[in-house]
């Protein structure tokens, strides 16, 4: 909880600006919680002190950046740097030799699913420099990546509402499981929602009859 309360005290004196730098810090250095930031973010959103469209573009802005600031760090500084100054960047020998056979397994499988692992995301931008992945590829898997990422914590926040810690929880207990079908939910109420604003609309566009011409002859 206390968590929770350090993250309410940064929306209220900072409001959008903590997804923003948050996740763009937490990517390069600093311990940030952004799954709980985004969740509370979505919550916030969900009792309308924040616009949750907004909140998206901060959090996919501040995800992407950060993770193309590592990679062009990795991909100057190269795997020595990384080894020698590693420990400042969370990136402790252990982690570097375990990413270094994930990414020779994964490759950009990696990027993408890497938001999602935990203690992975954060290295996934520096490795990618490191083995020099095309940034256009980099990219392409990176940002659709943090789009899913960004979409999926927020959306908590904001259908569960006042349950969105419980669902947290939940998550951090059972994690692939729950990630799993916490998506599923999400694409189900999306397409629910979309689906009703769609026939709303056919029939707003189609079900009027029109004026019988016949009428007037």
């Amino acid at each position: 909880m206390q968590v929770i309360h350090y993250i309410e005290s940064l929306f209220t004196h900072h409001s959008y600006l903590v997804l923003f730098l948050g996740l763009l810090l937490e990517f390069i250095a600093l311990p940030f919680p952004g799954e709980t930031t985004m969740g509370y973010a979505g919550y916030l959103s969900y009792m309308g002190r924040l616009n949750i469209a907004l909140l998206f573009l901060c959090a996919f802005a501040g995800t992407t950046i950060g993770m193309t600031i590592t990679y062009f760090i990795g991909r100057k500084a190269g795997l020595p740097f990384l080894r020698k100054y590693g420990k400042w960047l969370l990136l402790p020998q252990s982690k570097l030799d375990k990413a270094q056979l994930w990414f020779g397994k994964y490759g950009y499988t990696l990027v993408f699913f890497g938001y999602f692992i935990p203690g992975v995301r954060h290295f996934t931008g520096y490795f990618s420099g490191v083995m020099n992945f095309k940034f256009w590829r980099f990219a392409a898997y990176s940002y659709s990546g943090a789009l899913i990422w960004v979409s999926i914590f927020l959306a908590l926040g904001r259908i569960f509402g006042p349950q969105w810690t419980m669902v947290f929880h939940w998550i951090h207990h059972y994690s692939f499981e729950a990630i799993a079908i916490i998506v599923v939910l999400i694409l189900f109420f999306i397409l629910v929602k979309f689906r009703r604003r769609l026939g709303i609309a056919l029939v707003n566009r189609f079900g009027k009859k029109k004026p019988d011409d016949s009428a007037g002859e």
